[in-house]
């Protein structure tokens, strides 16, 4: 499954970059362009431009009906990334220097700025007014769940539904747009898109989750950033609001000590990954990632069945089971 997965992502991947080099130019002032590029050279696994393909061709499209949309998809998932790292302060990104750290912050901002108005600028190429304002919603409720991200980290009473609520914003919009305007592009019927969405939506929460598990669990080296980032950085992912939930007062003064403490070390964070993981927070996140996959999997019942739909299934499972 993982094998079959990987290449269709290195296929559309190489499709979206190559759409991306004919509006992206290199240099400018202050580097600029370089700085929009270096995430987009660095990897990245294209995820979010090979759903718009794949519910492109679900419905009877092609590739080519959808690739400026999937290109302007993957421009605004690097510029969230990029401004991201600059509110997080993280320095490192799919294991390179983040972009703030390799030129500085008002180059990074403004390569964010430059990757978000290219992303429509490719976008218009497209003629899909629907398609825009689908792009343009996304980007509304990535910005509003950011918001909320960085408001729960100052906050210890978080609950599993605010979690939710943020993640469909921050991470699952992109992810369902990515779907709909696939959709779109090969014209589908409004029962049609509410399918795609659906599953978008269900898959991009199962993605986060995952996501926040392989943070504690995961390998260094596959994830490109160090182990354990979230509970540095303070984020109330799933497995912390749980863990809370479950926690004695012993455990819970741990947990707090170290959760938003950047100057914890190693063993410190280990130690409250321990916590988690004995205190069952780290599978009751894994079964509820699973929970998520098997919805996505279900609105694609509702779309005709072919060999791009199988693969859709697919993917709601590698999602979840992926280890990067």
């Amino acid at each position: 499954m993982a094998e079959d997965v990987l290449e269709e992502l290195k296929w559309a991947g190489k499709l979206v970059d190559e759409k991306i080099k004919e509006v992206l130019p290199r240099g400018g002032a202050e580097g600029l362009y370089d700085a929009c590029w270096h995430l987009i050279e660095a990897g990245g696994k294209r995820f979010r431009p090979l759903l718009a393909i794949k519910s492109c061709q679900v419905l009877g499209g092609s590739p080519d009906d959808v690739l400026p949309e999937a290109a302007a998809v993957e421009l605004i998932h690097t510029f969230t990334l990029i401004h991201d790292d600059i509110m997080d302060e993280d320095e490192e990104r799919r294991g390179v220097p983040a972009v703030h750290v390799k030129w500085n912050v008002p180059v990074a901002i403004l390569a964010g700025d430059t990757l978000f108005s290219k992303a429509f600028e490719v976008a218009a190429e497209g003629g899909d007014v629907r398609a825009m304002e689908e792009l343009a919603r996304a980007c509304t409720e990535i910005c509003e769940g950011q918001a909320m991200d960085l408001e729960f980290e100052r906050r210890e009473d978080v609950t599993e539904e605010e979690f939710l609520e943020m993640v469909r914003k921050k991470t699952a919009a992109l992810i369902r747009a990515s779907c709909v305007i696939g959709g779109l592009k090969a014209g589908a019927e409004e029962d049609q898109l509410s399918a795609l969405a659906e599953y978008g939506e269900n898959l991009g929460i199962a993605f986060q989750i995952q996501d926040d598990v392989l943070d504690l669990v995961g390998d260094e080296s596959k994830l490109g950033k160090p182990v354990g980032s979230d509970i540095v950085e303070g984020k109330k992912t799933l497995i912390v609001i749980k863990g809370l939930e479950r926690a004695d007062e012993e455990q819970r003064e741990r947990i707090l000590s170290t959760l938003g403490n950047e100057d914890a070390s190693e063993e410190e964070v280990r130690e409250v990954i321990d916590i988690l993981d004995e205190l069952g927070a780290i599978d009751y996140a894994r079964e509820r990632a699973q929970e998520y996959a098997e919805a996505a999997k279900e609105a694609l019942d509702r779309l005709p069945e072919n060999e791009h739909r199988d693969f859709l299934m697919t993917l709601a499972d590698f999602v979840v089971e992926r280890e990067f």
